[in-house]
């Protein structure tokens, strides 16, 4: 169960993102695990190049080029929030036209299922202002505790149950478009809202 200071941390980026604009708790959940996923992949690859220093030679496949540090977890979070915001929407020219979170996107082999899923992921963080917060407060995070991440997204799934019983599920864009796009309704039809089998409206 995750208590005290830990709890402190999640509440406090939760509520950067819901100042942010960003409301819905799944959307939160979503950007979230992005986030750590990269800060993730950035510490596994340190732990490479430290074993590359030590012993001169390792048989893991490293992560990143030399040429891709700048979409890096440890070289982005010390950039001003402008730099940053721009590494994660802007295609980088000189990195293979890629963003920070395009490069988490095609991960793995080209095909593989990592990138099938990772397809639709989009970045949702609207503002340089935002992301530097979030950024600074998830590296304060004791993610290298297996049991930290777990009490972590159990918390965070709890906030979901939470937004539920308080009525604040909003419904994502992505699912608002498809259902528009099935239904194709016309400006004349009218829309029943049933609720436990009840209609409502």
């Amino acid at each position: 169960m995750i208590t005290g200071t830990l709890k402190s941390q999640i509440d406090s980026i939760w509520n950067d993102f819901w100042t942010g604009g960003i409301s819905n708790p799944l959307t939160v959940i979503e950007q979230f695990t992005y986030l750590i996923f990269l800060k993730q992949i950035d510490d596994k690859q340190r732990l490479i190049e430290k074993e590359m220093a030590l012993l001169g030679v390792t048989t893991k496949k490293t992560i990143y080029t030399e040429q891709q540090k700048e979409l890096r977890w440890s070289y982005f979070k010390e950039k001003d929030p402008e730099t940053m915001f721009e590494l994660f929407t802007r295609p980088q020219p000189h990195i293979d036209n890629l963003t920070a979170f395009d490069f988490m996107k095609i991960l793995g082999e080209k095909g593989g299922k990592f990138s099938q899923y990772m397809k639709g992921a989009t970045f949702m963080i609207a503002t340089p202002k935002l992301l530097d917060k979030v950024v600074q407060q998830i590296d304060k995070l004791p993610l290298d505790n297996r049991d930290t991440k777990g009490d972590l997204y159990e918390y965070m799934l709890s906030k979901i149950a939470e937004a539920g019983t308080n009525g604040q599920f909003r419904t994502p864009r992505h699912i608002i478009r498809m259902m528009v796009q099935l239904m194709q309704p016309q400006k004349d039809d009218m829309i029943r809202i049933q609720l436990w089998g009840q209609q409502v409206f």
